[in-house]
């Protein structure tokens, strides 16, 4: 049985078309009131973007699911979780600072900002899932103990994930650094030749794992734990992961955290992509690189396996920016072509999909009902 997928291109003609007032129609064609009892307390889900990013969802957006869920009864606040890598989101401080100078303010959004894992990444509750890599995954406690959530997405490619959406973002997104650290456990990064010893690696890596050695870095492997960080944080491209054996059981630990994260609010959970500026990178980096293809639409489900599967099916099917990343790999432009594997050929990001749906969280079959 397939799943729907509510959807809203990019056109407007009149002001009922504006991309707010779509963001408001999704959330009831998708059924998002059903999941919100009164006095519920109801984690927004939302990625504030790394300090120099600028790809993450505008708040403006955000605005306007805060409003629906007060019109429908429940207590919004917009979440996430600390960063493993040191950048400015590592700590609930500095987080809750980028998240306001990034436009997430009260004044703004209309709803507080609570970092789900607390001050230090250390709230968390075990949540028993008896999977294939995991028994138990470790979930932020602010979104544990939330009595609903609405996850909205930036939808965009991932160096190790293939892209990243509503899965990923119940992942990395509602984990702890420790739970983070689980999940990305199993990708060792190397150093490649021609390093340029710009030290941003040595600055960035969470668990002083590198160092310069002979004139270029060196990341010892006793202390790596995987995180990948420094591959998003070397501007030259010279630290890669050995993919061969680690990027299949990556991608199927990161979806088993997101089941964890699901099964706690399974029933009580909804989910919005946003197929607008979709980067070739994570909103971690602290830059955005130019979209791969033209701006898309929103979709709204309940469902995000087909969520999903309709973004990536999406994006496939436009044609790619040549002043892109694909520019530089050199393939990926035409409508039907993986924009995601053509820039990131090693990260198979359909796995994801494959096992989420293997797993029980939702269907890759879907009706796609696109709204006027």
């Amino acid at each position: 049985m397939s799943a729907k997928v509510y959807f809203y291109s990019m056109r407007a003609k009149k002001r009922s078309q504006s991309l707010s007032a779509k963001v408001t129609k999704l959330f009831d064609a998708a059924g998002f009131k059903s999941i919100i009892s009164e006095n519920d307390l109801v984690a927004i889900k939302i990625h504030f973007g790394e300090k120099g990013n600028n790809a993450y969802i505008n708040p403006i957006f955000v605005r306007q699911v805060v409003e629906k869920v007060k019109n429908s009864g429940g207590k919004p606040f917009l979440t996430d979780t600390n960063t493993l890598y040191k950048g400015s989101r590592s700590n609930g401080v500095d987080h809750v600072v980028t998240a306001i100078e990034n436009g997430f303010a009260y004044a703004v959004a209309g709803a507080p900002v609570v970092i789900a894992d607390g001050i230090v990444s250390k709230d968390s509750v075990e949540v028993k899932i008896g999977k294939k890599h995991f028994e138990t995954v470790k979930i932020a406690s602010g979104i544990y103990y939330a009595n609903s959530m609405i996850v909205m997405s930036h939808f965009k490619g991932h160096e190790t994930a293939g892209f990243g959406g509503a899965i990923k973002n119940l992942a990395m997104g509602c984990a702890p650094a420790a739970g983070k650290q689980q999940q990305h456990s199993t990708l060792k990064p190397f150093v490649d030749k021609n390093c340029r010893k710009c030290l941003s690696c040595i600055k960035n890596c969470p668990e002083e794992a590198i160092s310069l050695v002979d004139g270029a870095a060196y990341i010892d492997p006793e202390k790596c734990v995987g995180c990948g960080e420094c591959i998003s944080m070397c501007y030259f491209g010279v630290i890669k992961p050995q993919w061969k054996t680690d990027n299949r059981e990556f991608i199927e630990r990161m979806t088993e955290h997101a089941y964890g994260a699901f099964l706690t609010k399974k029933g009580k959970i909804a989910f919005m992509n946003f197929v607008m500026n979709v980067t070739p990178l994570c909103d971690c980096t602290p830059w955005s690189d130019a979209p791969l293809v033209p701006d898309v639409g929103i979709l709204a489900s309940l469902d995000p396996v087909a969520i999903d599967q309709a973004s990536y099916d999406l994006v496939t099917s436009q044609h790619g920016h040549r002043n892109s990343a694909l520019g530089e790999a050199g393939r990926g432009f035409e409508p039907g072509e993986d924009k995601f594997a053509a820039v990131h050929p090693e990260a198979n990001g359909l796995v994801q999909l494959e096992y989420a749906e293997e797993l029980g969280m939702g269907t890759r079959k879907y009706e796609l009902v696109e709204l006027n």
